[in-house]
């Protein structure tokens, strides 16, 4: 079967999608020439072209029953206009022949584009919103993570793409998809670097699974038997008090002091799942055993040693000059650089470019509809209400004018 290419170029076709040759179809659209063509012609020319951009993966069928002659619109009033006056103004002088000041004629009222309106029952769908929302580079792309089970609607995994959603439904996306989907692609060098990190890391799995080589008969020493757990989790545990209680703590910092509060809180709450799950207690030691020795070295790389010794000394001595000798720009654009360090470090296991940027072409494509509320840090939003049409705005976001979208609405309105 011949693969059906989504961005042609001969004959453009607009979708919605961050790609950049879509972006150069857009650049280029034109209007349709309707010289010697049929109403007919016109308005299939008009519902292909629509249809290409709006749900290009809902079939027609399926369409033609979403499809609502009744377009929503509002007319925005003043409530303060409203209280101060009841209209009188309007109707003075009415019938007297007399004409209005120059100064004083009404502004001419926009018109509201009723007719872009024709595809607003395909924003309620979940990928649409998805796409919209700016969690995904492509609707195809927001369907694939709804049929992944990477969504959620209203704290329940959805996946189906086609479900519609109603004012006040809060849709959630997985972070690391939408990081991957805005994200930048890795280039050469960041892909193996990747592949790397991918086969040490098998290696290290295989060489763990091997069995280890049985012991000789010779040799009557056995294996020590292993350390409880419980005993392990409450010697870390004592650790932690120790470190928090020394003569040292004074020196921590506020945030190092919560590490440990928060290890402590940790541990309490590993000490009780040891009775309900013992099989697992084991691996949870020993990555509580490493969360400890890294706060511990934290805490020693953070406040000076109590016991003055001459190399010690001699390397605090080196670093304050270090400190002193940089001018404000250079210790600002340190800072900077060690924040976006820890706040966005280089992982090279990640399947997109790092540290974070976005994809390119995407500011083009970078704009959130009035009927959605989101929120890009925990990568959620909210669908407020349906998309309605006001004088000089429609809130259903195409790239296709007014005529366009009403000869489409009169193919479908002839077909309902």
């Amino acid at each position: 079967m011949r693969i059906r290419r989504a961005h042609g170029l001969k004959r453009p076709k607009l979708r919605q999608s961050w790609n950049k040759f879509n972006l150069y179809n857009l650049s280029r659209v034109e209007p349709d020439n309707r010289r010697n063509r049929t109403f007919f012609q016109q308005k299939w020319t008009a519902k292909a072209v629509s249809r290409a951009y709006h749900g290009e993966t809902v079939k027609e069928k399926h369409w033609q029953r979403m499809f609502r002659r009744r377009l929503r619109a509002v007319v925005p009033m003043d409530p303060e206009q409203l209280a101060r006056s009841d209209g009188y103004e309007h109707a003075e002088g009415r019938g007297s022949g007399l004409e209005p000041h120059p100064n004083k004629k009404p502004k001419p009222f926009p018109k509201t584009p009723y007719m872009n309106m024709t595809y607003a029952p395909l924003e309620r769908r979940l990928d649409t919103a998805i796409f919209r929302a700016m969690f995904a580079s492509s609707t195809r792309q927001a369907r694939q993570f709804v049929v992944h089970g990477d969504v959620k609607v209203n704290g329940k995994k959805m996946i189906y793409p086609g479900y519609q959603l109603n004012p006040g439904d809060m849709f959630q996306v997985e972070p690391e998809r939408v990081l991957f989907a805005t994200g930048a692609p890795k280039d050469a060098r960041e892909r193996r670097a990747g592949r790397k990190a991918r086969q040490k890391k098998e290696a290290a799995a295989k060489s763990t699974d091997e069995p280890s080589t049985p012991p000789s008969q010779d040799s009557p020493l056995e294996d020590p038997p292993p350390d409880d757990p419980k005993e392990t989790l409450q010697s870390l545990l004592s650790q932690a008090r120790t470190l928090l209680t020394s003569s040292s703590s004074s020196s921590l910092s506020g945030k190092r002091k919560q590490d440990l509060r928060s290890f402590q809180r940790l541990l309490k709450k590993t000490l009780s799942r040891t009775r309900l799950f013992p099989q697992q207690s084991t691996t949870l030691t020993d990555s509580l055993d490493a969360q400890l020795q890294e706060l511990t070295q934290r805490l020693n790389l953070d406040h000076t040693p109590v016991s003055s010794s001459t190399s010690s000394q001699a390397k605090v001595d080196s670093r304050d000059r270090r400190l002193e000798s940089m001018t404000p720009e250079n210790s600002s654009l340190l800072r900077k650089a060690l924040a976006e360090a820890r706040d966005n470090p280089i992982d090279v296991t990640k399947p997109y470019a790092t540290p974070w940027r976005p994809r390119p072409y995407m500011s083009a494509f970078a704009f959130i509809p009035r009927y959605l509320e989101v929120h890009h840090k925990i990568c959620s939003a909210v669908y407020l209400r349906h998309p309605v049409a006001r004088p000089g705005l429609g809130e259903v976001p195409t790239p296709f004018g007014s005529d366009l979208n009403s000869l489409a609405f009169n193919w479908y309105l002839r077909r309902r």
